[in-house]
């Protein structure tokens, strides 16, 4: 992602009404939306795709237009369902204690997973088939026998998310789910941060709402999702 280096705190003001409201349809459609956190606390901007929607061609525009981690958040109940664990509550190892985080009290990476029919599970086929199974296990979790479907490790990385959403933590985990509930689709969200090509660093907000504006997409800032759903 080429980006046009603009200020960090630039182009960071509220969406309008209309402008949520199409975040939605978007969802609703197939689409991705941009959604920026907030300065103050990752100051990253991802892109954020319903799971079901999640074709081949969708891994490799998160691939080649944002380049951060394709991730899967699912709503804590499902993870639950399906007994999956914060990931450093479940690996014995000194690395995983005493985390200080900048930007929140605690990560919410939960395992990896590839579907049982993919092969290396790392080309955008297999990971589209991986989200999409995960789509439809978070839409009917009691139909779904997540050891038979899913193994451990894999190329998905999943997130649960805080009980509460938004209430109890505003990462992009909540954000994004929290668009989905709105939306009435079933809580599964795929998540993948922007970087810049040229810096290396987050996509700024004001070349990620640029970004938006060529391609149509909507870009919400986190206040814009919270004053309307925290």
């Amino acid at each position: 992602m080429t980006g046009h280096h603009a200020s960090a705190n630039a182009g960071t003001g509220g969406q309008t009404p209309a402008a949520f409201e199409r975040a939605l349809e978007s969802l609703r459609a197939g689409e991705p939306v941009l959604v920026h956190d907030a300065a103050d606390r990752e100051g990253e901007t991802d892109v954020i795709y319903h799971a079901d929607a999640v074709t081949s061609d969708a891994v490799a525009h998160m691939r080649n237009d944002a380049g951060g981690l394709v991730c899967v958040a699912l709503a804590n109940e499902i993870a639950e369902a399906f007994d999956l664990p914060f990931y450093t509550e479940e690996i014995d190892h000194p690395a995983a204690a005493d985390h200080e985080l900048g930007y929140d009290e605690r990560s919410s990476f939960s395992l990896t997973v590839n579907h049982r029919d993919t092969y290396t599970g790392i080309t955008d086929a297999d990971r589209s088939r991986t989200i999409q199974a995960l789509g439809e296990a978070a839409a009917d979790p009691a139909a779904t026998d997540f050891a038979t479907e899913f193994r451990v490790p894999g190329h998905v990385h999943l997130l649960k998310a805080a009980p509460d959403l938004l209430a109890q933590r505003e990462g992009h985990t909540e954000l994004g789910l929290a668009l989905a509930d709105a939306a009435d689709l079933p809580p599964a969200v795929v998540v993948c941060e922007m970087l810049d090509d040229q810096t290396g660093a987050a996509l700024t907000p004001a070349d990620a709402r640029g970004y938006a504006d060529r391609h149509d997409y909507v870009y919400l800032e986190g206040r814009d999702v919270l004053e309307r759903l925290g």
